[in-house]
Parts: C-alpha cells; sequence; structure tokens
C-alpha cells in the first residue's frame, strides 16, 4: 500500500499554517483534534471486546498477551506490558512487549529496522510463540512489514492474531483474527503519528489489558486488588482498598494487610468473612483468584 494514500499520511488542512499559528493556537488546534481520537476508538469497541475474549482465553489456559510493534507503536505495546506485574500481579512474562530493534530502541529510534520482515519470525521466535498465546500488531500505518510478518508468524504457530491499525483497509487487518482499525485521520503536523494515532493505540491497549485482567478476576468492584505494593504509595492504596471494600478502620485494615503479607485480596476475604489468612487463601484458590466469588457474593 501507497503511503501517500494513508489518511494518517494526509495533510491536515485544519492545520495548514501552523507555522503561523500562536502557541495557544498551536495548543488548541491539537486539542481539538485530540477531541476525535476517543470517538474513533467507540466506534471500535465491537472489535476490540473480540480482542479482549481472545487474551483472556490466552491468559486463562497460561498463555499470553504479546504485544508487537515497531517505532511509537511498540514502545506504546511494552509500555501497557511493563505496567501490568505491578498493577495487576502478573507474572513478569505473562504480558509481553516485543520492540522491533530490541529494548534499546525503546529511547533510541532504530527506523530501519521496521522495514526488516525477518526481524519479527526472530523476535516471536526467541520468546516462544505458540498456539496459547495471543499476539497483538500494533501498526498506525497498517502496513509496517516487521508486524504484518510478525502476524503472519504468529498465526503459523497456532497464536491467535490481533491487529491495530489508524487506516482502514489496512494490510496488517488481513493477517488477524481480530482486525481493530480506528481511523484517526490527517495529524496535526503531517505524518506523525506520534501524536492522535499513538494516543488512539494507547486507549486500545489499556482497554486490551485492563478489561482481560477484570475478566480474570483482578479486580473487585473498580479496586486493583491484585496490586504488588512495593513502595509507599501503593501500600497506603492497598491499605485504603482494604477499607473500602470491607469498611474496616485504617487501623484494621493495615494489620490485616500485614496478616495477610500484603497480599490485598486476601486482607479483604480475612476481614469480610471474617475468617485466618489461610481459609482466606484457600477461598481464593478455590475461586480462581476472584475476590467476588470467594466472598460468595457472585
Amino acid at each position: 500500500m501507497d503511503l501517500s494514500t494513508l489518511d494518517t499520511e494526509s495533510r491536515n488542512e485544519r492545520t495548514a499554517d501552523l507555522d503561523r499559528m500562536p502557541v495557544p493556537e498551536i495548543l488548541s488546534a491539537m486539542n481539538d483534534e485530540d477531541q476525535g481520537v476517543a470517538l474513533a476508538v467507540r466506534e471500535a469497541l465491537p472489535q476490540i471486546a473480540a480482542a479482549v475474549e481472545a487474551v483472556t482465553a490466552s491468559l486463562r489456559r497460561g498463555g499470553r498477551l504479546v504485544y508487537l510493534g515497531a517505532g511509537t507503536s511498540g514502545r506504546i505495546g511494552l509500555l501497557d506490558a511493563v505496567e501490568c506485574p505491578p498493577t495487576f500481579g502478573t507474572a513478569d512474562r505473562q504480558v509481553v512487549g516485543v520492540l522491533c530493534g530490541g529494548p534499546g530502541a525503546f529511547a533510541r529510534a532504530v527506523e530501519g529496522a521496521e522495514d526488516e520482515p525477518a526481524r519479527a519470525v526472530a523476535d516471536l521466535d526467541g520468546i516462544g510463540v505458540d498456539g496459547r498465546d495471543t499476539v497483538v500488531g500494533l501498526a498506525a500505518s497498517g502496513r509496517t512489514p516487521y508486524v504484518v510478518a510478525g502476524l503472519q508468524h504468529a498465526r503459523g504457530r497456532g497464536a491467535a492474531t490481533v491487529s491495530v491499525a489508524c487506516n482502514r483497509g489496512a494490510a496488517v487487518s488481513r493477517h488477524a483474527d481480530v482486525a481493530i482499525e480506528v481511523p484517526t485521520g490527517p495529524e496535526v503536523l503531517t505524518g506523525s503519528t506520534r501524536l492522535k494515532a499513538a494516543t488512539a493505540q494507547k486507549m486500545v491497549c489499556n482497554m486490551l489489558s485492563t478489561a482481560s485482567m477484570v475478566r480474570l478476576g483482578k479486580a473487585y468492584g473498580n479496586l486493583m486488588v491484585d496490586v504488588r505494593a512495593g513502595n509507599e504509595k501503593l501500600l497506603d492504596r492497598a491499605r485504603r482498598m482494604v477499607g473500602q471494600a470491607t469498611g474496616a478502620d485504617p487501623g484494621t485494615a493495615a494489620d490485616a494487610l500485614r496478616q495477610a503479607d500484603g497480599h490485598v485480596k486476601t486482607a479483604i476475604v480475612m476481614l469480610a468473612v471474617p475468617c485466618t489468612r489461610e481459609q482466606a487463601e484457600l477461598r481464593l484458590r478455590e475461586s480462581d483468584g476472584d475476590t467476588r466469588r470467594a466472598l460468595g457474593r457472585r
């Protein structure tokens, strides 16, 4: 597909005089353009929902959510992946971000690498992608050779495949079980897909990981009860969540959290049932880690 035909490469007539605009006008124009991103994502909600089901199924059977991308798209996938362990208590390799050019490409662009399809095959083989996994290929243009090749290879390995592109009729869509297209249109700065297109991809990744984790019981209500309290801010949040979920006063919540060795779910069950730590842990195991089921409230 010729790049010049893509909406993301088109010139935005609303910002044709960008270099003449005073700063407040530049910012206003950018903000105006961003208003349409969430609406474009909303149009793709049915496809995003289908992708969530695929991801959830993979995680339930011991597989992984694998983000694959180059440049800004790949960095967005990697960013979402690294946030999952502290937020949802996932295993370190349960959500994986594969960035074209390797981890070093996160801080320093390796632009030419995305034109080498063989890299995607090697990268996916390097992490052992198989039929248990769901691979999400992220490409703002929808034609990145690295992502196209990666989706093709993942399919050949039996993995579920999802594509995320910011143009209609994207090439990557033809290689995905679920094709998510979020047409964000011309950028404020022509071709700079780190702007609206990147925002759209970040929103989609947020939805994929968050909704999947909620389906897996990693939230109780809207509380992130599998959080890893690795610093004082998160420890304070964990204490507050125990109190919010059970109605316990701060001292009681903190004491239960200490007894539960910092595990929010266990502390909630201990206080809400009430029961011992051992009994709470058994309830959670029997409910596959779902707090509401462990409390007998579903």
